[in-house]
């Protein structure tokens, strides 16, 4: 099968062997793979173990039919239209987890849009609903919200109650695209201004609940404008790993400080984040409720200048393979 490989000489497309699923896992044959940002971390060579290194197969979440089941898998047969996460989604078939496999809904999604998914449901649940306890009623802040998953991000916090939603980004247009997605107020973290422009929206409370995938030097202004006794879920880190941290305004606003990822979750701890998912979201899922804008799609073979275009970070959206 033809696949995305690291490679000692960087990403190339060649002809890899077609895996088999074990007892509990799904063969799925690809049809479109979205784009994370940690596929950059592994094409680079900054992944470690299991997830990265020479002969890794990029890519985290697709959409195909299933080709095969292992011996242990109920409820999924050859033939279904799925989406899932797991790994080597860059090819022309890839293997997941029986609980990390999807039913693409019944309303003639493209195995483009049903490709953008799984990764962006269940990581945003996990980050507001089982992590950040997301009450309704509560006031939510989106740190790098113009990203795929912060945009599903959104979209998840007002369906789950949230009384108010702040999006970030430091790009005009894409600031201004926002409110599309469920934003109340679109802020420029690129102004030094922006934490009283959140404080200003919330009544000088400032947000109960705030995901962060920027991290790095905006965490200060972050805790500056997040409610005392609020939430921050650590998701991701666009603007750097290390920053200067005022750990007496964390101490003063007496803010819960959780970090997450999925590296050091087991297989049964990601079942249980794909359950919860399904158990709240799922529903409003089939009927459409959700949806990402797709930036571009890109051949297979394009895999290269798939993660080029995602690495200069002027799209909207997801990027798509479509195998």
């Amino acid at each position: 099968m033809r696949a995305a490989v690291v490679t000692a000489e960087g990403v190339r497309v060649q002809d890899m062997p077609r895996p088999a699923p074990g007892p509990e896992e799904v063969l799925v044959r690809v049809r479109a793979a979205t784009l994370n940002r940690a596929d950059l971390g592994v094409a680079a060579g900054h992944a470690h173990g299991a997830m990265g290194g020479p002969g890794t197969i990029l890519g985290l979440d697709f959409a195909g039919e299933v080709a095969a089941v292992g011996s242990a898998v109920t409820g999924i047969r050859p033939g279904d239209r799925v989406t899932a996460s797991g790994a080597g989604g860059y090819a022309e078939y890839a293997i997941a987890d029986m609980g990390r496999v999807l039913p693409v809904p019944d309303r003639n999604l493209s195995w483009e849009q049903a490709a953008t998914l799984p990764v962006a449901l269940a990581t945003m649940h996990d980050a507001l609903v089982v992590n950040g306890r997301l009450a309704k009623g509560e006031s939510v802040m989106i740190l790098g919200a113009s990203s795929g998953v912060g945009l599903m991000a959104m979209q998840i916090a007002k369906f789950m109650g949230a009384g108010f939603v702040a999006g970030t980004s430091t790009d005009a247009a894409r600031r201004g695209r926002l409110a599309e997605f469920g934003a109340d107020l679109a802020v420029d973290t690129g102004d030094a201004g922006w934490p009283d422009a959140v404080l200003a929206a919330t009544g000088g409370k400032g947000a109960d609940l705030v995901v962060d995938q920027v991290s790095g030097p905006t965490i200060n202004a972050a805790m500056r404008c997040t409610a005392i006794t609020g939430r921050i879920v650590n998701v991701g880190r666009l603007g750097g790993s290390r920053g200067e941290f005022d750990f007496d305004l964390h101490a003063n606003r007496r803010i819960a400080y959780i970090g997450v990822t999925h590296r050091t979750r087991s297989r049964d701890e990601i079942r249980a984040e794909y359950a919860a998912m399904k158990r709240d979201l799922w529903g409003a899922v089939q009927e459409g409720r959700f949806s990402l804008p797709i930036d571009k799609v890109f051949p297979l073979d394009q895999a290269v200048e798939a993660l080029a275009h995602m690495k200069a970070n002027r799209h909207f959206g997801k990027i798509v393979l479509s195998v």
